[in-house]
């Protein structure tokens, strides 16, 4: 079977600072999930952290509100699935 990503697909979370309404947290996300969050940034022009900012924003809002690796992970797997759709 052929590597599709590199580094390594099974790599350990990486742990980044990123601010949310002024308040500074840190998400752990696998460097897989933290390529396609800058991609999908790049995409719609704006900062990773204005981008996390609003998938934060629709966390909160949902009915049972995961966590906010948990929230990140599940808005990229939407929205790569939009895009194959597409």
């Amino acid at each position: 079977m052929q590597e599709i990503y590199h580094p390594p697909i099974y790599h350990p979370p990486v742990k980044r600072s990123v601010e949310i309404a002024g308040h500074k947290t840190s998400i752990s996300l696998e460097p897989l999930f933290w390529d396609m969050l800058l991609a999908a940034a790049t995409r719609e022009g704006t900062p990773v952290n204005a981008l996390v900012a609003r998938i934060d924003a629709e966390r909160i809002r949902a009915p049972h509100a995961p966590g906010l690796a948990t929230a990140v992970r599940l808005w990229l797997a939407a929205d790569l699935q939009a895009r194959a759709g597409q």
